[in-house]
């Protein structure tokens, strides 16, 4: 498999704080990895970095083998890198649909001339978007609530619908921040079979930041380990759950 993200000694400062420190990783095409570590380990960090909220002090970031630097976050989202966040960020006053529909707007091809006259291509881009909206909330089974403000919907339907807003963006590589917080041992059963049908029917690789090592052993096919901002362990889960370093600094 070729690498679709390859972080190389990733290190950021703020202030007198390094919250990561040459921090090397990769995710390959299609693959399902994990990122754990305690609290304030600097995970989120990470996310913020590859999807260009923070630039890197130090290292650097590249996404099917083009650099990141200097990128601002909607133009990493076009390349094709997508996330979810820690607490859920829909437009709780928009409905279901139209929380989708906007995601798709960042690959829409008519201009702003278009979109003013209203012509025949704007109407028929516009036609194709709704129907393409239609499908992926099908495929999810949110279609019967899509008028449906996003905040009436359940915990578990919002976080549902967070990921299908990302996918909506065409990802080639997902982030999700996460996705089990919250979520009752029924729901994360059902996140676990929703992110492997996420991977399988997008074909697309995931990242996955989690607390619940059920959910991380369960379907990760590699982990990284992060402690104080450091990377201490990678391999497969197997590995990871027999790791000295890991038993003592996150697994107990």
């Amino acid at each position: 498999m070729a690498s679709l993200l390859q972080l190389e000694n990733v290190t950021i400062r703020f202030g007198g704080l390094t919250a990561v420190s040459s921090v090397s990783a990769t995710v390959q095409e299609g693959e399902l990895v994990g990122l754990i570590g305690p609290n304030g380990a600097g995970k989120t960090t990470v996310f913020n970095m590859v999807t260009g909220v923070y630039q890197p002090t130090e290292g650097s970031i590249a996404f099917a083998g083009q650099p990141t630097a200097g990128l601002k976050p909607f133009e990493i989202t076009e390349r094709g890198i997508a996330r979810t966040f820690q607490n859920i960020r829909l437009f709780p006053s928009l409905s279901v649909f139209d929380n989708v529909r906007v995601a798709f707007h960042l690959h829409l091809k008519h201009d702003s001339v278009h979109s003013l006259t209203r012509g025949p291509k704007f109407h028929r881009e516009e036609i194709e978007l709704r129907e393409r909206t239609r499908e992926l909330l099908a495929i999810f089974n949110l279609e019967r609530v899509q008028d449906e403000p996003s905040k009436s919907l359940s915990y578990g339907d919002q976080r549902r619908l967070e990921i299908i807003r990302a996918l909506a963006t065409r990802p080639k590589l997902l982030l999700l921040d996460e996705p089990a917080a919250g979520m009752n041992p029924a729901e994360k059963l059902e996140l676990m079979k929703l992110i492997q049908f996420i991977r399988d029917k997008f074909q697309l690789a995931i990242l996955l930041v989690e607390h619940d090592m059920k959910v991380v052993m369960g379907i990760c096919q590699r982990i990284h380990v992060l402690e104080y901002g450091r990377k201490i362990a990678e391999g497969t889960p197997a590995e990871i759950r027999a790791n000295p370093a890991v038993i003592a600094a996150y697994l107990g």
